[in-house]
C-alpha cells in the first residue's frame, strides 16, 4: 500500500466527523436557548469551555445568598453620609430655684456631676448632704475626689420632675451650665 500524500487531509476529514457529531450532542442540550447559539453569540464562552475542559477552571456551583435591607443598602452604596459631630446634647433643666439652659443630658456612666459652684448657689435648698469614700477616674485615666454626695434632688426638665442623685466635684461650672 502506497503511502498517502497528505495524511493530515484524512486526519482532518476524521476530526470533521467528530467535530460534527459533537455539534449535534450540543444542539441537543437545551436551558433555555441552544449551547451551540449562546457560544456564537458570547465568545468569552469558548474560552471558558476550553478552560474548563482543559481542567484549567474548575466547575463551581455559585450560592444565592439572600440580603436583608441593610446589607443590600451597604454593597449598593446607599448608606447615609456621615455628618459632623453636633456637639453635647443638652437640655434646660432646673434646681431648686436655678434654672440651667445647658445641662447634658444622661452620659450612660449611670454618675451624674454637679460642679461645687452649683452647690454652693444651692446650698440653702438641699436636703441631704452625705460625705463620701469615692474616687472617680475619669476619661483621660485622671483620678479626683469627689466632695460630697447630695441624694434625691428634685430635678425638673419640661414638666417633669425626677429625683437624681448628684456627686460634687470641684471643677469649673459657668452659671448657665450644669
Amino acid at each position: 500500500m502506497p503511502a498517502l500524500p497528505f495524511p493530515q487531509k484524512m486526519k482532518r476529514e476524521k476530526l470533521d466527523k467528530c467535530f460534527g457529531r459533537f455539534l449535534e450532542m450540543l444542539k441537543q442540550l437545551y436551558v433555555n436557548i441552544p449551547f451551540t447559539e449562546v457560544l456564537t453569540q458570547m465568545p468569552a464562552y469558548a474560552k471558558f469551555l476550553k478552560e474548563i475542559l482543559s481542567r484549567k477552571r474548575k466547575l463551581e456551583e455559585t450560592i444565592v445568598v439572600k440580603l436583608n435591607a441593610h446589607c443590600s443598602s451597604i454593597l449598593q452604596n446607599k448608606i447615609p453620609l456621615k455628618c459632623e459631630d453636633p456637639g453635647s446634647f443638652t437640655i434646660p433643666c432646673s434646681l431648686g430655684s436655678e434654672n440651667f439652659d445647658k445641662a447634658l443630658r444622661d452620659s450612660g456612666a449611670s454618675i451624674n456631676l454637679m460642679p461645687l459652684s452649683v452647690l454652693t448657689k444651692l446650698e440653702g435648698e438641699l436636703v441631704v448632704i452625705k460625705s463620701i469614700p469615692v474616687s472617680l477616674q475619669l476619661a483621660d485615666r485622671t483620678t479626683i475626689l469627689p466632695k460630697v454626695i447630695i441624694e434625691d434632688i428634685l430635678v425638673r426638665v419640661d414638666k417633669f420632675v425626677f429625683p437624681v442623685d448628684f456627686i460634687v466635684v470641684d471643677m469649673e461650672g459657668t452659671r448657665r451650665c450644669l
